[in-house]
């Protein structure tokens, strides 16, 4: 059987028409990491996607850049939308992107939901920052500007205070259980007054211990305050919604943490000021009133009062006096009129005028028949009593 030798152009060119018949790679979906990015001055994109074995060329047009919510740069994870398809000059196949996402957004969004509903971020346990902290636990990287920012940020506001540096991995793989092992290990030895968890800014990846669940809960489970300063200011990860307070950098969290002890030397100073001016207006406010009250009356002729209680006495006891004579003068003149008209009814006045009254068994006789002959009776004279027989 005998070749026949085709050209390079005409193989790469069956090999893209092959590609292109094939539906899958027309319509793909694929997530990597991008590395060797390059923004062309046309407006292209040109990258390379990689996973832990393998790479694929990418070209994003400017025609589809518009649409991008985000900056791509190297070492970010994304997920891309293109064709698959052969570039003939080179004879490479490469993926012609349509559109690109960050990758992770939507078991981010999964979990911010599940950690709301069970009310992780509800304002109700927030925790008050101490306005004086002693000591403030700082849980970031070792080395880098962070941990130096927030050193120089707190020392010059205030001298005293004392800043207790717990190092941890603020990225990669296992860095989220290290910093949640680090804020218990902060709240079981009470090594801080107020906990600042930070790092610089980064990619959505560089930043995703922060938003694993496994912090957050710690967070939440802390009973020491904590600060979270995590990236840039318009960076957001799920440990600023459980955080107590969030910082839109490091410097903001030293800021927000420690009290500026010149500004406080200046507030004492003016409420001082204040104070003495508010002193000084309330003694000359009392001192008008204690003129006002020495000044009255009472002050100066103080027994005038009592003078004048004494008079009103001394009417009353006239007034009683006199109620009582006028009431005893009349009682009596009741009793002697009652006397009088009581001796004009006495059987015994009778008795003065020669009368007598005759009884039997201590009763008056009344009539001539209440007797009989020889009853025994008594007689009731002005000036004693006989006994007498009727006959």
């Amino acid at each position: 059987m005998k070749y026949e030798a085709i050209s390079v152009s005409e193989l790469n060119q069956y090999i893209k028409e092959k590609i292109a018949n094939d539906e899958m790679l027309n319509n793909v979906l694929i997530k990597g990491e991008i590395s060797n990015f390059k923004n062309h001055y046309t407006g292209h994109l040109y990258f390379t996607l990689k996973d832990d074995h393998s790479l694929i060329k990418c070209i994003m047009f400017k025609t589809y850049t518009s649409n991008l919510k985000f900056k791509p740069r190297d070492g970010m994870k994304v997920m891309v939308f293109g064709t698959v398809s052969v570039f003939e000059r080179d004879g490479v196949y490469q993926i012609y992107c349509k559109a690109m996402q960050e990758d992770g957004m939507g078991s981010l969004y999964t979990a911010y939901e599940e950690l709301e509903k069970e009310g992780l971020f509800d304002i109700q346990y927030k925790k008050k920052i101490p306005y004086m902290p002693k000591v403030v636990g700082v849980l970031t990287s070792q080395t880098g500007s962070v941990i130096r920012d927030i050193i120089n940020v707190s020392t010059r506001r205030n001298p005293n205070v004392y800043i207790r540096l717990l190092p941890v991995p603020v990225q990669g793989e296992g860095a989220g259980i290290k910093i949640a092992e680090a804020i218990q290990t902060m709240n079981e030895q009470n090594l801080a007054d107020v906990i600042i968890l930070a790092r610089g800014g980064g990619s959505l990846e560089d930043l995703w211990p922060f938003n694993e669940e496994v912090v957050a809960r710690a967070i939440f489970a802390s009973k020491l305050p904590v600060i979270s300063a995590v990236g840039h200011e318009t960076d957001f990860t799920i440990a600023d919604f459980v955080a107590d307070l969030r910082a839109p950098t490091p410097s903001a969290a030293a800021e927000l943490a420690v009290a500026d002890v010149v500004e406080l030397e200046h507030k004492l100073t003016n409420y001082q000021n204040r104070f003495k001016i508010s002193l000084k207006k309330k003694v000359e406010f009392m001192r008008l009133k204690y003129e006002k009250c020495i000044s009255t009356r009472a002050f100066k002729e103080p027994l005038q009062k009592i003078n004048e209680h004494y008079v009103q006495i001394d009417m009353l006891l006239k007034t009683i006096e006199h109620g009582i004579s006028t009431q005893l003068n009349e009682g009596k003149n009741r009793a002697a009129q009652a006397i009088a008209k009581l001796d004009a009814l006495s059987p015994l006045k009778t008795l003065t005028r020669g009368y007598c009254i005759a009884q039997m068994d201590n009763k008056a006789i009344k009539s001539a028949e209440a007797v009989k002959a020889g009853d025994e009776i008594q007689l009731k004279f002005v000036d004693g009593n006989r006994n007498a027989k009727i006959v």
